[in-house]
């Protein structure tokens, strides 16, 4: 099992920024997938990014040229910058990690979740 600790959520003003860290531990194989997502109330929870152990990301249409995802593997730490924030990018943000076998995912974990709020 695979415990994360996130950190780095707040409130910001629209057009600012915030970096969001996700600390992993416990039994930690590779290959490996780390990444954040979001729910905001009333909404589904929602892909943010996400990037392998061997750096290839994918992002969320609304948050590409915004956010970047990286991830410091001696740390087994995920980081997520986020720049030019806007109102509707207020959510719950969540750290999560996976190994996938074909497409099913083994061995997810997920973080207790952080707040983000952006104001207009």
């Amino acid at each position: 099992q695979v415990q994360l600790v996130e950190s780095g959520g707040g409130l910001v003003q629209a057009g600012g920024s915030l970096r969001l860290s996700c600390a992993a531990s416990g039994f930690i194989f590779s290959p490996n997938v780390m990444g954040w997502y979001r729910q905001a109330p009333g909404k589904q929870r929602e892909l943010v990014a996400t990037i392998t152990s061997d750096g290839s990301t994918n992002y969320a249409d609304s948050v590409k040229g915004r956010f970047t995802i990286s991830r410091d593997s001696a740390r087994n730490t995920v980081y997520l910058q986020m720049n030019g924030l806007k109102p509707e990018d207020t959510a719950v943000y969540s750290c999560t990690f996976y190994q996938e076998i074909g497409r099913i995912r083994i061995n997810e974990s997920w973080g207790q979740g952080t707040q983000v709020t952006v104001s207009s």
